[in-house]
């Protein structure tokens, strides 16, 4: 059964990493470089990172979707860690190959709530 892992990221961030071929946002204005990982959700855990990291952005925003035996076949380092609110959260320890987001879907915040809207 294939494992999902998400990311949300801002849209311009993601705009950028597809110029660029490889994504390395960590988080909300948070570089790879900076953090060392990339903070990823499992889809039950997406609301309520979102509400909690993105709370009050007003952007544009998209939902990166992945495959997590694509990505450890590709080769990188996805380790499911100790995130608050005694969960584990995958974080993905290395750039992503934007060909390895499954699919995308944009979103954005409303009162401080994730709302997709495809």
């Amino acid at each position: 059964m294939t494992q999902v892992i998400l990311h949300l990221a801002k849209l311009e961030s993601w705009s950028e990493a597809v110029s660029l071929g490889v994504y390395k946002s960590s988080t909300r204005d948070k570089a790879l470089e900076d953090v060392g990982y990339i903070h990823c959700s499992t889809p039950e855990q997406l609301a309520s990172v979102a509400s909690s990291v993105y709370k009050d952005y007003l952007g544009e925003l998209v939902i990166l979707e992945m495959d997590l035996d694509q990505l450890e076949q590709a080769g990188l380092k996805v380790l499911f860690e100790a995130g608050g609110h005694d969960e584990q959260y995958p974080n993905i320890y290395g750039p992503i190959p934007v060909d390895l987001v499954s699919s995308t879907k944009p979103a954005v915040m409303v009162a401080g709530l994730l709302h997709h809207l495809s």
